[in-house]
């Protein structure tokens, strides 16, 4: 997935991009002026960076290398974290990444719902978009769902900003495991309503086992159930999610790897570029 570049002029209009990318033969990432806008002191350097991709976050360091020298104001939107799940350990990746992000001095990075607080606080610079009222307004506004359903409790903030926002029940669920073998032993989840549709709110789905092992305890049909994750991976099995959710919902983020069918995106450009400063 590229990088996508654009630009702002002194009012907020968007203009001629001042910049394209392109690849030398040998791989390496280069950008070109594409217009040579004399005012480049007034405008706003925009690039968007899904994924994770190594060599895309090389093209961001050469985007904001080539902006820092003529003098405009860079702001990146990076609405899926990389390395946010990396948050302890050996390697501590989120540290890596942040320090990558940071060695490029952008003016300004933009991030939608990070998977930890962690990497929030080491990026430099750094301004968040919660997820709430672009699911309030993207999914359940207009709809007839009657709760959100958190599946574990690294999910019951998340879920609880979305019920919030939309005037609605949340409910928690669980994951347990093993003790001695430490894999997924299945789940439990507070009563649930006799009726209605329910939207299982979470941050990231990669094969989507965790949300397949709770829909199939829930015992609820397809129909009634939702599920919205804010950056959709979607790797292996992840298609078999379709038999477990009548409505699946994610944002652009990520290139999905392997997406269910009738999966829908909300595009997030609106909710990032409005957070400009």
């Amino acid at each position: 997935m590229a990088v996508e570049l654009s630009t702002r002029d002194a009012s907020g209009t968007m203009a001629t991009p001042t910049f394209s990318t392109m690849r030398f033969p040998a791989g390496e990432a280069h950008v070109k002026v594409a217009n040579d806008d004399a005012d480049a002191g007034g405008l706003t350097e925009i690039a968007t960076l899904r994924g994770a991709s190594g060599d895309d976050l090389l093209m961001l360091g050469m985007w904001a290398d080539a902006v820092r020298q003529r003098g405009s104001r860079s702001v990146a939107l990076v609405p899926y974290l990389p390395g946010a799940r990396q948050d302890r350990g050996l390697p501590f990746g989120a540290r890596v990444y942040a320090d990558v992000l940071n060695g490029f001095g952008i003016g300004q990075v933009i991030a939608f719902d990070p998977h930890s607080p962690v990497i929030v606080e080491l990026v430099e610079r750094l301004t968040v978009v919660t997820s709430e009222q672009v699911v309030r307004d993207a999914v359940v506004a207009g709809s007839d769902y009657v709760g959100v359903i958190a599946p574990d409790k690294g999910a019951v903030a998340r879920a609880t900003a979305v019920a919030d926002a939309s005037d609605l029940p949340v409910f928690r669920a669980e994951k347990h495991r093993n003790p001695d073998t430490g894999k997924l032993d299945g789940f439990t989840c507070e009563p649930l309503p006799d009726a209605g549709r329910l939207l299982v709110v979470d941050d990231i789905c990669d094969g989507g086992g965790t949300f397949m092992g709770l829909a199939s305890a829930t015992g609820l049909p397809r129909e009634r159930l939702g599920l919205w994750v804010s950056h959709g991976v979607f790797s292996g099995r992840a298609p078999a999610l379709a038999d477990h959710f009548g409505e699946i919902v994610t944002t652009d983020s990520y290139p999905a790897q392997n997406p269910p069918t009738g999966l829908r995106t909300i595009e997030l450009a609106p909710s990032l570029l409005k957070e400009i400063r």
